[in-house]
């Protein structure tokens, strides 16, 4: 590929030889800059090619603005973009739930945020018994807490047995509906359809009796509920039996809601995973190659998402965890199966490897799939 700099010297060269009058001795080409030379302020700049960049560019459908799900999609495009290869779009969306829509039926989304539960409400709210045939997922992203705001007379999750429930369908009604389901709660109504601030309102005024937000901790609106009076509270949600295929358990602090709990309190609650998830595209289209061109990328540069300045959630985000009733995107099976184990012969240089930077490789997935990445770089460098 000719650069941006060799365009520029090249043009100006035949300009300075179309308008001489004078004969002139034959000039030296310009010296070709690097082929990676960083561009600066004085460049000529020039539009990118416009077949290169839609073949390069991948849509992650999110949810909106101010979320977590919304600030990955803005994390990726930062990390992820490189103006060559790659670029990512993000685009807010309504989230979880009709986010699946969005990716099954809009032309212009390659993946999207969905919640790990949201394929059992589609079997119980809409009647569609296996969605996942149609979906595949690519990583794990973060954890969504369960979130259940009323006053302290409902002291279990259990206590909303024929309550007035607000939980909007995208934030927590999708969440509510399975596990009221499983654990054989019957609300007496659920409002989907107010949206969130409106929601925790009616629970103040008390039109209704409880809120139910599926979002990862700590949730800004919550933390904002004014509570003077102490009469609202997060309500505990315990690890039954019933929930444990698909939720995992968590805690809630009153360092984390001090407008809802008190100083050293903790409850405990339950957490669903949001999954980046696209498409199930025929192996070798266009779209499957586009996506699994982000995969290869993403996965390659998952540890940069760890660090300072981007979000908390990040720290949970796995790109090799097994979820639960969904299958693999193929690309993201294809890359961990040559990378997330190094082949019997380059055991001993993998050890090596952690011994010579002093890392103990732990439980965590998202971490080792990092160190498996340190070490290939540590292990191409020591070949050359």
């Amino acid at each position: 590929m000719i650069s941006i700099r060799a365009l520029m010297f090249t043009s100006i060269g035949l300009c300075l030889f179309a308008n001489s009058a004078a004969p002139q001795a034959p000039q030296r080409a310009p010296q070709q800059p690097a082929p990676n030379a960083p561009l600066t302020a004085d460049d000529v700049w020039t539009i990118p090619d416009r077949d290169r960049i839609n073949e390069g560019t991948v849509t992650v459908i999110t949810a909106p603005a101010s979320g977590a799900t919304s600030i990955f999609g803005s994390d990726m495009a930062r990390v992820l973009d490189d103006d060559a290869t790659i670029r990512v779009l993000p685009v807010l969306g309504k989230g979880p739930v009709r986010n699946v829509v969005d990716i099954l039926y809009l032309k212009s989304i390659d993946m999207g945020a969905v919640a790990a539960d949201v394929p059992e409400f589609y079997k119980l709210q809409y009647k569609v018994p296996d969605i996942t045939s149609r979906l595949r997922y690519i990583a794990k992203l973060y954890h969504n807490e369960l979130h259940i705001v009323a006053p302290k007379s409902i002291k279990s999750i259990f206590d909303l047995n024929g309550k007035r429930i607000v939980a909007q369908t995208d934030v927590g009604y999708y969440t509510a509906k399975v596990v009221f389901q499983r654990l054989g709660i019957k609300a007496a109504s659920f409002d989907f359809r107010t949206d969130d601030a409106r929601a925790i309102q009616k629970i103040v005024d008390g039109e209704a009796d409880a809120y139910i937000g599926s979002t990862g901790k700590v949730f800004p609106l919550g933390r904002a509920i004014k509570n003077d009076n102490r009469a609202l509270h997060l309500v505990p949600v315990p690890y039954d039996r019933r929930l444990q295929d698909m939720y995992l358990p968590t805690t809630f602090s009153g360092e984390e809601y001090p407008n809802l709990l008190d100083p050293g309190q903790t409850i405990d609650t339950i957490a669903t995973s949001v999954l980046l998830v696209a498409f199930n595209w025929p192996e070798n289209s266009e779209r499957y190659l586009r996506v699994a061109r982000f995969v290869d990328t993403f996965f390659s540069r998952i540890e940069e998402f760890h660090k300072p300045p981007r979000h908390p959630k990040w720290n949970e985000a796995s790109i090799s965890l097994t979820i639960p009733g969904w299958q693999r995107f193929k690309a993201t099976e294809d890359w961990l199966n040559r990378y997330r184990r190094p082949p019997e012969a380059e055991r001993g240089k993998f050890e090596q490897f952690l011994a010579d930077t002093g890392v103990v490789v732990g439980d965590d997935p998202a971490r080792r799939e990092a160190l498996f990445r340190q070490f290939l770089e540590w292990h191409k460098r020591e070949r050359r």
